[in-house]
């Protein structure tokens, strides 16, 4: 499942980036973000220590910006980003006595995800409290549902597609398990997203001839 979320994300990056005109990279993209937020969710149930995994995540994001800004979007923050910010809700939803408190919670950080230049937005948050808090079919209608807001919206007509690790997670629980079963060493999976990232900007760069400016400004204007 592991190596599933980084060769797809991997592919998606690389048709980003030097084939933006070619959807079928983009395509075969969209498995990769469901797995980083159902494996975010895990990692919250499952984490030995919260606060220490929400620092890990900071760290993680924080050593990926620069890399993100020159491979795929010099005015955004990656989605490392988006999904620390999923994390702390989760954290907070958790601390909750009453679950009616988070409605509040969960608006207000979809106002704020929604409005920063993050790496999907609120849509990363949506699908992480899907993940979440909605089991079994329902958890398919709810993503399936997700999508169609967004198409319907924004026009995320490739993102549709999203949708198939959450079919497998949902309605194939047994094959997704002997998946989850294959774990990767753990700093592999940590480190992974940084240093390909990395890696692209220095091929982007040598590629193109071109060095990228990040727009510190857009970084920070809500």
């Amino acid at each position: 499942m592991q190596i599933i979320a980084m060769l797809t994300m991997l592919i998606d990056h690389i048709g980003y980036i030097f084939f933006p005109g070619e959807m079928g990279w983009r395509i075969v993209g969209r498995i990769a973000f469901p797995i980083y937020c159902y494996m975010l969710v895990q990692g919250h149930i499952h984490t030995s220590s919260r606060p220490r995994y929400l620092r890990r995540l900071l760290l993680i994001a924080l050593l990926t910006q620069i890399p993100y800004n020159l491979a795929l979007d010099p005015g955004g923050w990656n989605v490392v980003f988006t999904l620390l910010l999923s994390a702390l809700v989760l954290f907070v939803l958790d601390k909750l006595p009453n679950p009616w408190y988070g409605i509040p919670v969960v608006i207000l950080a979809f106002v704020l995800m929604d409005r920063l230049p993050l790496d999907y937005n609120a849509y990363g948050l949506l699908l992480v409290l899907i993940f979440r808090y909605v089991r079994s079919y329902w958890m398919i209608l709810a993503h399936f549902l997700l999508n169609s807001i967004y198409l319907f919206y924004y026009g995320w007509t490739v993102q549709m597609l999203s949708i198939v690790p959450t079919l497998l997670i949902a309605g194939a629980p047994g094959f997704w398990r002997l998946l989850e079963q294959k774990r990767l060493p753990r700093w592999i999976w940590w480190s992974f997203y940084p240093l390909h990232l990395a890696a692209l900007a220095l091929v982007k760069i040598l590629y193109f001839q071109e060095w990228v400016t990040i727009d510190w400004r857009s970084l920070f204007t809500i």
